[in-house]
């Protein structure tokens, strides 16, 4: 099976397996999205979803977060990790968007990515999500390891593995792509244990029965006996 119809086979079966799959941040349009996704940089999505209410009701739109005192900002979102240089880029950004956009998020990949603390794959997000615009694919850890274990990429770079999927993923389902397998890398297909014998995806991946097999027992080492030959304790 070649590259093309494997990755069909995969989007049909991951459509059914997770017909509700969506973006799992929180957020009201375009704006909240692109900051919740700024603080999901090295943070879970759960984790970001505890900490915006408060950023947004106290910051709900670039005018407001644009004027807003970095070590407030910081307090916000201590939990998300590197939260200073986070908030940092929040400010910058908002700062951006209002002097440059009337305080509206772009609807262009190059522009968005002209602001700052915002790569390719923040920009990919919203266009994706707030706007449907199907620019790019989205390229997580979820997606770059799934990727690379059905055998659709043999690249780890993020742009690389995008290069590669947009050859053989429809590109109306781009966006889908993406919160496909993330919901099946957190539920199904986690990096540690894979849950292969129930996967539905078990025969078109190739690593399937490796990420399967039980780990081997370790042969016990002679350097382990005590002098003599006697076994340790």
């Amino acid at each position: 099976m070649d590259r093309a119809a494997r990755a069909a086979a995969v989007l049909q079966r991951l459509r059914a397996a997770y017909p509700d799959a969506h973006c799992e941040l929180d957020h009201d349009g375009a704006f909240q999205l692109l900051v919740a996704t700024i603080l999901s940089a090295q943070c879970t999505d759960v984790r970001v979803n505890l900490v915006t209410p408060a950023l947004f009701k106290k910051y709900p739109d670039a005018r407001a977060l644009a004027a807003a005192p970095q070590e407030d900002v910081e307090g916000l979102i201590r939990s998300t990790g590197f939260f200073r240089n986070k908030a940092k880029n929040l400010i910058a950004a908002a700062q951006a968007l209002v002097a440059h956009h009337g305080g509206e998020v772009p609807r262009d990949l190059a522009t968005l990515t002209g602001l700052p603390g915002v790569g390719r794959k923040t920009a990919n997000v919203v266009l994706g999500n707030a706007y449907g615009i199907e620019a790019g694919i989205v390229v997580d850890t979820h997606v770059a390891r799934l990727s690379k274990r059905l055998g659709l990429t043999r690249h780890t770079d993020p742009v690389k593995i995008e290069k590669d999927l947009v050859k053989v993923v429809p590109r109306d389902a781009w966006t889908l792509w993406s919160h496909l397998l993330i919901w099946h890398g957190r539920r199904r297909c986690p990096a540690r244990k894979p849950d292969c014998p129930g996967c539905e995806l078990r025969d078109l991946c190739p690593a399937a029965d490796r990420c399967a097999a039980p780990a081997r027992a370790v042969p016990r080492s002679r350097s382990s006996a005590r002098p003599g030959g006697r076994p340790a304790a």
